[in-house]
Order: structure tokens, then sequence, then C-alpha cells
């Protein structure tokens, strides 16, 4: 995984808009980013936003019972660029994300975002970026960018 370890404390859904280029950036060389944190921590709030600056016009919802969902965006040169959204929340081992075609996923479009990436870590390319986020309090979360 990067490391590029830096601290975001997130207080509105709006504070997340200047984070949003930086993160892109960061896992432009992959295209893959981990979301680890807790339930309730934000990661499909984030990706939500990730999915909108990036121009998806369709609605982002998380995949907790699909497993994967895929969106549609048009890159700044007209083309069609494809994100997959995965939620690994309910996969027990590597071996039943393997099962599914997990590998494929990170390969196939511009962008692959993953909740509970944990079960699969030691498949994900080394240069992902791995995001932790907590949960503070009612309105607070922190971002750590690793």
């Amino acid at each position: 995984m990067t490391t590029n370890q830096q601290e975001f404390l997130i207080e509105t859904i709006e504070d997340l808009d200047p984070l949003l280029p930086q993160i892109l950036s960061l896992a432009k060389n992959s295209g893959i980013v981990l979301f680890q944190g807790e339930i309730g921590a934000g990661k499909t709030t984030l990706i939500q936003k990730l999915c909108k600056y990036l121009g998806v016009s369709s609605p982002v919802t998380s995949p907790t019972f699909s497993l994967a969902n895929e969106y549609a965006y048009v890159r700044p040169d007209g083309s069609t660029g494809r994100i997959f959204h995965l939620d690994l929340y309910r996969l027990e081992s590597l071996e039943e994300a393997l099962q599914i075609g997990f590998e494929d996923y990170l390969y196939e479009g511009d962008f692959c975002f993953i909740e509970w990436p944990e079960i699969v870590s030691s498949v994900v390319p080394e240069d992902a970026l791995m995001l932790q986020l907590e949960h503070l309090d009612n309105s607070q979360r922190k971002i750590l960018f690793l």
C-alpha cells in the first residue's frame, strides 16, 4: 500500500470536498482505494462523494448484498470510464473473494473502491491507497491516508 500518512478531521460532509482530488491523485497509479473503518465511519459516504466528483450520474449505493456495483462516468477526454465499488463485509475468506472474481475487478476499470478490504489485503497491489476512517462522535470523523 502507498504510505502517504496524513490525517484529516471531518465535521461536515462538505469537509470531504477538498480531499476528493487528493484521494484520486494518490490513487491514480493503481486506481485502487481501500476503505477501512467500523460500520458508520463514512466509507460509503466518501465513495458516493468520489463518484459524484468524477461525474457519476446514477445513484451510488452500498453493494453490501450484491458485493459489487459498477458505475460509468465521462472522462475529461469524452470517453467512458468505469468505477467498481466493492463491499466485502459479508465474505469470510480470501478463497471466497477469489471465487467471485475479486481480482478481475482490480484491473477492469479506472477505479476500484473497496470497503472492508482486510480479507483480500494479501492480493491487492502494493500501490493501492489505504484510507482508515474513524467515527469520533456524531458529527466528527477522522480520515487517515496510509
